[in-house]
């Protein structure tokens, strides 16, 4: 057994199953895909799921892998111990369907004994305590005492229903100075002897999630065995910091630091932290992880700033972990070359997020010591959510770090505030977002250096472009890999939304990729794309090809000239005072506000909306040109009131009829509208109204969809023609007019006859006469029509009568004059009989109604009366 160096067990192992007929895969993203059950990969097994599961077809029966591997649970604990990192890679050899125990037994032992030369005697396989089969393979290498059987919580892998199975893990025997010094000490044992360091799962059976297991007809072999772990044991080290490769990432750490790693705990913690901080936060990030306040994204912003504040424990200077980034790089790009490819973005991520940390983090800190002196001071032992939300809100604070401080204190941090708070922003942000399109404001000032772009799609849907930025989830980026974000280009046929107007849609492509534009803004004079990556990267300096989604636009042109013979159909209709007082177009209809103290009639409706329509059957060309302010005025052109303009302005020109100053997009002839249809008008407030319309196409899906409406209820009627449908709801209205008055007086028939015999059975209690009566199926109409009569018979009656109808209680309860006036109240009556069907209800003294769901309780409810009136 030799010293062997960590990348060079890396390619021997993945060599070594090469050699087996495994097919060597690259490790996946540590971005799950299509996996929502997880932040992270976490597991070598975890992106070979669709394989297990039968989901997809795996590229090879047999397939080894290297997986980089995220795990943050434990994040707390990391370096306060040397055994807890975040960052491990997993080797895996794996099976579908092709061999099995055998064959996983017999080259686990072949590459550690033949390959690795690890002597025989350090290694101890366990066995799950039933699984004979494996027992018995390992006793052809192994003597039977250092096989180890364990029960079910140790050897048997399940995780709910579905494949499961039970599994061999070897361990080494580090030695008796790591041991317990029990007589009985082997692999199972709490001490730190014996180290686990590959696991084979053998998944042969089924669980039905009830405890029944049924053999699988493919069974499948999932290993693990995680790298740094069998670096220690061939380099003769105690931890993973040890390990060469981790080793010099902490010896640069030192050396930045000026600390000697094993001198001093608390530096030792801090060392530790960054070290293992900063091999995640590289990796993530060149997997396409970035910085934010939510998912994975927090964890790597946590991290990040975690290794911050310990940098500065350790009195290092200024920012420091893009540089480190480096060693971690140059230790790993043999294996992972895209590291090499992506430095610089790494380098770009990493100084972005340690930049903004260390701009708040002397301001956060001392607030947070005032926070804990005065917490002190009070005898009080939890700080409030109030106070670490302002740090987290206002200083960039993740909580988990205020949280570890305040604990380093002997705090405790009030977490439910906290959480509460922070749910509050992230219901404001989503609003905000949602009311801005899916982008923050504060996006603009990341371009403050851009130069403004050029709009050229006044005259093109498609222009060649150059990409002068791009941005995701508040910050610059070198590129944008996939998912949404924002680009800017030089120049761009989309327009940012203004003026009312919705922004365009559509595509940007360039050499390997492809984005669709989900909406356009506009500010400071540069248009904002925002995208969602569909394939390949997006960068800044690529050359692209920018394509609006010309059926959309063609659609939004109709209805903002649209909007424009309105105001003028509306002035000339209503009078000179109508103003525009807000407007919204897309691609689907129009939105007008506008000054007007009254309701619109009908009448005037109708004329404004056969005036607009001539306008555009007039066939008028519209013009479409800039010119200066002073000219625009003088062509009597129509500004929107409170608008700043500048020298130069565009204006639309819509023959004598109408004319503005407007930088939308427009139709070039009022025809090509089609048609326009007013479809409401409201108040928006007080002197202002509003009138929503829609225009071409989407005037003949609102004609065939209520002709649709209208031949159906034609059809219903029985009516002849939809010209006929009239007449006959009328002649219906009335039949059914009739019907009800003759269905009124039959009710009160029935509860007549169903009554008149009641009070033949009458019982005196007391001063009352009492009458209770299950009559069922009868309606609540129908048992108040009865009640009315019970209670004119007599005035001293007091009458509870109960009916069942469709398994559903009802109550009525009843008291005469005399009844009331002597003390009894049918609403306290009726209150107490519904409680015992499991109802309720009430009401005046007189009468009152109920309703109950057990209708089984109906007759002891109904005998239960006397009680009550007793």
């Amino acid at each position: 057994m030799k010293w062997t160096g960590l990348n060079e067990l890396r390619e021997s192992y993945l060599s070594f199953f090469e050699s087996k007929g495994h097919l060597r895969l690259p490790s996946f993203s540590l971005i799950p895909q299509n996996d929502n059950s997880l932040l992270l990969i976490n597991s070598g097994m975890a992106p070979m799921k669709p394989y297990f599961q039968g989901t997809k077809e795996p590229p090879r029966r047999r397939v080894t892998t290297c997986q980089k591997c995220i795990r943050t649970p434990d994040l707390d604990n990391v370096g306060k111990t040397a055994r807890h990192g975040t960052y491990f890679e997993m080797l895996g050899n794996f099976s579908f369907g092709d061999y099995f125990k055998k064959e996983a037994i017999e080259w686990s032992w072949e590459y550690f004994t033949k390959v690795l030369e690890i002597p025989e005697d350090r290694l101890w396989p366990s066995v799950y305590e039933n699984d004979e089969e494996a027992y018995n393979f390992w006793k052809q290498y192994v003597p039977e005492e250092r096989i180890v059987k364990l029960g079910k919580a140790d050897n048997f892998w399940e995780h709910g229903s579905g494949p499961c199975g039970p599994c061999s893990e070897i361990y080494f025997d580090r030695g008796e100075k790591y041991g317990c010094g029990s007589p009985d000490c082997k692999p199972g044992c709490e001490c730190d002897r014996y180290m686990e360091i590959w696991n084979n799962v053998f998944s042969q059976f089924d669980n039905d999630g009830k405890g029944n297991y049924t053999e699988l007809v493919q069974k499948n072999i999932d290993t693990g065995m995680g790298l740094e772990r069998l670096a220690c044991v061939m380099q003769g080290v105690d931890n993973l910091f040890e390990v060469d490769t981790v080793r010099k990432i902490l010896d640069t750490v030192c050396e930045y630091s000026g600390k000697k790693y094993g001198e001093n705990y608390n530096n030792d913690v801090s060392i530790r932290i960054i070290t293992d901080h900063i091999r995640s936060s590289t990796f993530m990030i060149c997997d396409g992880v970035k910085p934010s306040n939510e998912g994975r994204g927090y964890v790597l912003r946590r991290i990040l700033r975690r290794a911050a504040r310990n940098g500065r424990l350790l009195g290092i200077k200024g920012a420091f972990l893009a540089k480190l980034s480096d060693v971690v790089i140059s230790q790993n790009e043999n294996a992972y070359p895209e590291l090499s490819a992506k430095k610089d973005y790494i380098a770009k991520v990493i100084s972005i997020e340690e930049e903004r940390f260390d701009a708040t983090i002397d301001t956060g800190l001392s607030l947070l010591s005032k926070i804990i002196e005065e917490a002190g001071a009070k005898g009080v032992k939890v700080i409030s959510g109030e106070d670490t939300f302002k740090l987290y809100d206002t200083y960039g604070f993740p909580f988990d770090l205020t949280k570890e401080i305040i604990a380093d204190a002997g705090f405790e941090a009030d977490e439910e505030e906290f959480k509460k708070l922070m749910n509050e922003q992230k219901k404001l942000a989503r609003e905000n977002r949602k009311d801005n399109g899916g982008w923050s404001k504060d996006d603009v000032d990341l371009f403050e250096n851009i130069a403004e772009t050029v709009f050229t799609g006044y005259t093109e849907t498609e222009s060649d472009a150059e990409v002068m930025a791009v941005a995701s989830e508040g910050m610059l980026v070198d590129e944008l890999c996939d998912g949404e974000g924002i680009v800017v280009l030089d120049k761009t046929p989309f327009y940012g939304e203004g003026g009312g107007q919705v922004g365009d849609t559509g595509k940007i492509c360039g050499d390997g990729f492809e984005a669709e534009v989900v909406d356009t803004k506009k500010a400071n004079g540069k248009y904002m794309h925002i995208v969602n990556v569909l394939s390949g990267n997006i960068k800044a300096g690529m050359k692209v090809k920018a394509a609006i989604d010309t059926e959309k636009r063609e659609a939004i042109r109709r209805n903002h000239s649209t909007v424009h013979l309105l105001q003028a159909a509306l002035r000339k209709v209503l009078g000179d005072h109508v103003e525009q007082a807000g407007s919204y177009v897309d691609a689907e209809r129009f939105r007008f506000d506008f000054s007007h103290f009254e309701p619109m009639t009908k009448e005037q409706i109708a004329q404004v909306e056969a005036l607009v329509n001539n306008w555009i059957l007039s066939g008028t060309e519209i013009e479409n040109f800039e010119t200066d302010i002073e000219s625009a005025k003088k062509m009597g052109a129509m500004a929107l009131f409170g608008e700043k303009y500048g020298n130069t302005v565009r204006v639309v020109k819509m023959g004598e009829f109408s004319t503005e100053l407007c930088g939308g997009t427009h139709m070039t002839n009022t025809a090509k509208a089609g048609l326009c249809k007013i479809l409401y008008e409201s108040s928006v407030a007080a002197g202002v109204r509003r009138i929503e319309g829609i225009t071409g196409e989407n005037v003949l899906s609102y004609i065939y969809e209520n002709l649709a409406v209208m031949q159906e209820a034609a059809k219903n009627l029985k009516a002849q023609n939809i010209s006929d449908i009239a007449d006959k709801a009328a002649a219906v209205s009335g039949e059914v007019k009739e019907l009800k008055s003759k269905i009124e007086e039959l009710s009160a028939e029935i509860a007549k006859s169903k009554t008149s015999s009641l009070t033949d059975n009458a019982q005196q209690v007391g001063a009352y006469k009492l009458v209770t009566a299950r009559l069922d199926g009868m309606s609540g109409d129908e048992l108040r029509a009865a009640g009315d009569i019970l209670k004119d018979s007599d005035e001293n009656i007091v009458a509870v009568l109960g009916s069942v109808t469709d398994g559903k209680v009802t109550l009525l309860a009843v008291c005469g004059k005399a009844a009331v006036k002597n003390g009894a109240h049918a609403g306290k009556i009726i209150k107490e009989t519904a409680a015992i069907v499991g109802g309720g209800g009430g009401g005046r003294p007189d009468s009152a109604q109920a309703g109950g769901k057990d209708a089984t309780k109906l007759d002891d409810a109904l005998a239960n009366v006397k009680n009550l009136l007793a």
